[in-house]
């Protein structure tokens, strides 16, 4: 595992996704790895933390999830736009090499079968909260988180440090045709005179 990887308190794992980026589903099942884009993703639930994520019924990745009830999700980067744009418009279905093809690396944590892709921000891994009639009728999925780690280059002490880190590492916020925007600048009220 990267020297920069670290857990994050599970109390504040919703802060890696309470921004709204674009994000990578990952999960595996009987062999098989598969990783997709996804840009409707959300903070749930702080206790335990939950969050949803809408996974099509086409997807490959949705019939993984489904099938061994885990997945992870992880915040790429703007270093990471082409790879994100790739892994969002090429299904396994249609191309079976779509992971070599595409240059994702990936990992595994120590005791999850579960892919991590390398080279995010955050990552989070869930097990799936069965809710039939949500995942049927709007393709809405609920996980719990039961793991939550970051890159503490960009996220460290609970708080997201853009800034700092640089423009590569920001988050990607997809909009439609390709169009992706970064997390842009840091506003505090508290640096601001009223």
């Amino acid at each position: 595992m990267d020297s920069h990887i670290a857990p994050v308190d599970l109390k504040k794992a919703y802060r890696l996704l309470n921004h709204g980026p674009t994000v990578l589903v990952s999960a595996h099942h009987e062999g098989v790895d598969n990783v997709m884009a996804a840009a409707w993703a959300c903070a749930l639930d702080y206790a335990p933390p939950k969050l949803t994520v809408v996974l099509d019924k086409t997807a490959r990745t949705r019939e993984l999830v489904e099938k061994s009830g885990l997945f992870v999700i992880q915040v790429p980067t703007a270093a990471q736009l082409g790879l994100t744009h790739t892994l969002g418009t090429v299904s396994l279905s249609d191309q079976p090499d779509k992971l070599e093809q595409s240059g994702v690396e990936l990992f595994r944590m120590e005791g999850s079968e579960q892919p991590f892709v390398a080279g995010c921000s955050g990552w989070l891994q869930c097990k799936l909260i069965p809710e039939p009639h949500n995942q049927q009728t709007y393709d809405l999925f609920i996980g719990e988180v039961v793991g939550a780690w970051s890159d503490t280059r960009v996220f460290k002490d609970g708080h997201w440090h853009f800034d700092q880190a640089g423009p590569a590492w920001r988050s990607l916020h997809y909009i439609a045709g390709g169009q992706f925007y970064a997390i842009g600048d840091s506003l505090s009220v508290h640096d601001r005179k009223q």
